[in-house]
């Protein structure tokens, strides 16, 4: 069992930058796959990104190539999302959620149901 805690959300204007961070406990957290999703209001969750277990591989969606970096601490068993050059449409509730297994290939696990733990979510504004 991994319980998943996101935090560093909040209200940023248009052009700023975030740092969300995903805390793990319970399980190994070096052995998880870690992916990054958002949700906006009316909209289906959308893929962001996903690191590989020691953080040599991470993959992005092409809506946020470049924008968003995805890293990992496993001494701290925490993952992060740095976001930059915010827009409105990046305002969102972010997820993040844990995958059994050193890696996964990026059409897995861009995939919401190859994950097995989730996170409740941050709450992302951006205003314009």
């Amino acid at each position: 069992q991994v319980q998943l805690v996101e935090s560093g959300g909040g209200l940023v204007q248009a052009g700023g930058s975030l740092r969300l961070s995903c805390a793990a406990s319970g399980r190994t957290f070096s052995i998880y796959v870690m992916g990054w999703f958002r949700q906006a209001p009316g909209k289906e969750r959308e893929f962001v990104g996903i690191i590989n277990w020691n953080g040599g591989t991470t993959y992005y969606a092409d809506s946020v190539k470049g924008q968003f970096t995805i890293s990992r601490d496993n001494a701290k068993n925490t993952v992060y999302l740095q976001m930059n050059s915010l827009k409105p449409e990046d305002t969102a509730v972010y997820y993040c959620a844990a995958a059994e297994g050193y890696f996964c290939s990026s059409y897995k696990c861009s995939s919401p149901q190859s994950y097995k733990y989730w996170g409740r979510g941050t709450q992302v504004t951006v205003s314009s």
